[in-house]
């Protein structure tokens, strides 16, 4: 019953932008097959593949934690990996245009931040929710980790494979300045999320502000009285003691 609530909860906006990148990344697959760039026709493959992220996580039989995610993260997630291969890798494997990387990796920044905020709601478990700063950090963090992640895969790509995705082949400093400018673009995104995220749940921005602002501090008091009462009941039990 929960799965088919979940399913239902699914916009039919969302419905329509998930099966419009899955065809513009099949015709561009097919494309590169028929045009000699056979690489193009695996990566759209395994894009394809990916923005069906939610679907594939059913075969644990809709228990998984990926269905506490809102739809919303997979349509970012789709447009994120459509416009990557579509536009970026066509733009950077057919023309000289390098700037391509700046929208992209700004993008996965923001992405990986909105998600990590997601994330820890679903490992509180239901319980008290993190403080909005120690949950702002948590997200911002994990964003960067994944942004150096990604880089770490780019260099080995290059250095097992021959590849250039970090433009250093030759020159080790144009290989480090990429490196950076990645890092440093993605840490921007992410940063933009943190506080657009944290002021939304607070009810800084966004739609029902007032009572976005009310929840956030009944929630904030309840969790002060529970704690006092956790302080009380440590010290009644050491004067037992």
């Amino acid at each position: 019953m929960k799965k088919l609530n979940r399913i239902k909860g699914l916009k039919k906006s969302d419905r329509i932008i998930w099966w419009v990148c899955r065809a513009l990344l099949f015709i561009w697959g097919t494309w590169g097959l028929f045009t000699g760039y056979t690489s193009e026709f695996i990566q759209a493959c395994f894009a394809i593949a990916f923005t069906h992220l939610w679907d594939m996580f059913q075969l644990f039989g809709g228990k998984s934690f990926i269905t506490r995610f809102p739809f919303r993260l997979q349509t970012l997630l789709n447009c994120f990996i459509c416009f990557s291969c579509v536009v970026g890798t066509t733009l950077n494997t057919r023309t000289t245009f390098t700037g391509i990387d700046i929208p992209e990796h700004i993008f996965a920044g923001y992405l990986a931040c909105t998600g990590a905020f997601f994330l820890g709601d679903i490992m509180q478990g239901g319980k008290q929710p993190l403080k909005i700063s120690v949950h702002s950090m948590f997200s911002l963090c994990f964003a960067v980790t994944l942004l150096v992640g990604w880089e770490f895969y780019e260099f080995t790509m290059d250095r097992l494979y021959g590849f250039v995705m970090q433009h250093g082949q030759k020159l080790y400093s144009e290989g480090l300045t990429d490196t950076m400018a990645d890092l440093i673009l993605g840490s921007a995104g992410a940063i933009f999320a943190m506080f657009l995220e944290a002021f939304k749940r607070t009810g800084i921005i966004g739609k029902n502000k007032k009572a976005v602002r009310a929840e956030y501090k009944r929630k904030r008091e309840e969790f002060k009285k529970e704690k006092a009462r956790l302080i009380e009941m440590g010290a009644d039990l050491s004067k037992e003691l």
